[in-house]
């Protein structure tokens, strides 16, 4: 059970974030202030450095805890799981993961991503994190699979995957007018990427 703290430390971490999402549409991202976004939250531009160290960082709030999730799937996948299989799962989990995390709504699930997606600034960043955490994955996957995939195989099927899915979803980004459009684009993107790399191991 969650304590008392810890519930108000979810409660302003998602005002932040609620906050700043309102401002980044009203306003535009490089015309919002950090210090706009904590006083909408309600709180010290100090408490918002207690849970970010920048702006940007509001739209990345669940990179680490996503991160964490893949690679326990990896981890803990059943003995006669395929590695296709399990990228699936990873794939299905956090986009699960994604549009329920600090019970954000799918209309705010929807912007962050849109954000992302648009906002040069905010482009750059995800890229970064997504080198970052596409490598750690793709190590994870050869240490779950060592005896079936090499270390390039697992690159090559996690750089596959994860880059059919954002040019999939960036490229109908105009054509989806909902949150389960832009889901159901990503999982189609990857069921025909790991469609091709069921041959692997």
């Amino acid at each position: 059970m969650v304590g008392l703290r810890e519930r108000k430390k979810q409660r302003t971490r998602r005002a932040l974030i609620e906050a700043a999402l309102r401002l980044f549409e009203e306003k535009g991202f490089e015309e919002t202030t950090l210090a706009e976004i904590a006083a909408a939250a309600d709180v010290s531009t100090r408490t918002f450095f207690s849970y970010f160290a920048a702006k940007e960082d509001v739209l990345f709030y669940d990179t680490g805890a996503r991160a964490e999730l893949a690679m326990s799937l990896l981890a803990g996948r059943a003995p006669d799981e395929s590695p296709a299989d399990v990228l699936m799962k990873v794939v299905d989990e956090s986009m699960r993961m994604t549009a329920t995390y600090e019970e954000l709504t799918f209309e705010n699930t929807e912007l962050r991503i849109r954000l992302i997606l648009t906002v040069p600034a905010l482009q750059a960043k995800a890229l970064l994190l997504l080198f970052d955490t596409q490598l750690a994955l793709a190590r994870a996957l050869h240490d779950a699979y060592r005896d079936r995939l090499s270390l390039t195989e697992a690159a090559a099927a996690v750089g596959a995957l994860v880059g059919a899915i954002k040019l999939a979803v960036f490229a109908n980004l105009d054509n989806s007018r909902s949150l389960q459009e832009i889901w159901d684009t990503g999982r189609r993107a990857a069921q025909i990427t790991l469609a091709g790399l069921r041959s692997l191991g």
